[in-house]
């Protein structure tokens, strides 16, 4: 049986530049515009260039928008849905969707580069979590995650501050943390930059569209595509909680002593709701 293009696209992904990705994300959630899209059509609505859909469209096997178009319209003809059937359930294809971002995402994050980027985190002087816009909840819910088993962790920029008044300190013996996701704004951009540029080492969560050429140490590519007009940011926070796990789990006893300290604390100022246990 012909291949779908939802089906072309995620046997490719794994291979594909983090431009190209821009591209078969939208076709991934709207795999219709591949009968009805031209090249520059496609490098306007994804935010790329032609030579970048053209790229994409040969490593999925057509020589071109035209012969791509020809091919879907054959297999439409034939009976082959353009879509994939679960996408007439929002609530199928959604899994669907995120289970493949999941997939995605953790297949591209080796075990032993998690090792070492949580090996730097958790030894590091101190740690700079740095989010904007869609990134901000996510770099909010690790730094949370991380003050929890070891101390020097900071949210930035502060509410009312600046980006400088928290590089200046930086040096070799830091870590920043950067999540950047689609739809990054100009200041995300230049924070990146900026952090890029100082004697910490980056690590940057980020989604594949995300591009940067600066000097990052780690580089985790999160997927976001969803067959709604939203994001979807499942393995954004799968990421996160994986990484802090391991953080804490390079930690040790030190690391769970703190978490345990804090719990303690919580309990004597009566911060939190008793979790209700069942008898």
């Amino acid at each position: 049986m012909t291949p779908t293009l939802p089906e072309l696209i995620d046997a490719a992904y794994p291979g594909l530049a983090p431009q190209e990705r821009r591209v078969a994300d939208l076709l991934r959630t709207r795999p219709e515009l591949g009968l009805l899209a031209t090249s520059s059509e496609l490098a306007r609505t994804s935010g790329v260039s032609k030579a970048t859909v053209s790229r994409l469209l040969r490593r999925l096997g057509f020589e071109d928008a035209r012969a791509a178009r020809a091919a879907l319209r054959e297999q439409r003809a034939a009976g082959v849905p353009v879509r994939d059937p679960a996408l007439g359930d929002p609530v199928s294809a959604h899994l669907e969707q995120d289970v493949a971002n999941l997939r995605t995402a953790l297949a591209g994050i080796e075990a032993a580069g998690l090792r070492v980027a949580a090996r730097a985190v958790a030894d590091a002087r101190q740690v700079l979590v740095l989010g904007h816009r869609s990134g901000r909840p996510f770099a909010a819910l690790l730094a949370s995650a991380l003050q929890q088993v070891r101390p020097g962790v900071h949210l930035v920029p502060e509410a009312g501050q600046t980006l400088a008044e928290h590089l200046v300190d930086l040096g070799e013996r830091d870590v920043v943390v950067v999540v950047d996701l689609r739809r990054r704004s100009t200041a995300a951009a230049q924070a990146l930059a900026a952090v890029a540029a100082s004697p910490a080492a980056v690590l940057l969560l980020a989604d594949p569209s995300v591009p940067h050429d600066g000097a990052v140490r780690w580089r985790f590519d999160l997927p976001v595509g969803s067959p709604s007009a939203f994001d979807s940011y499942a393995a954004v926070a799968s990421v996160v909680s994986l990484l802090a796990g391991a953080v804490l789990e390079r930690l040790g006893d030190a690391g769970a002593d703190r978490v345990a300290a804090i719990d303690r604390r919580y309990r004597e100022l009566g911060e939190l709701v008793p979790s209700r246990r069942s008898s």
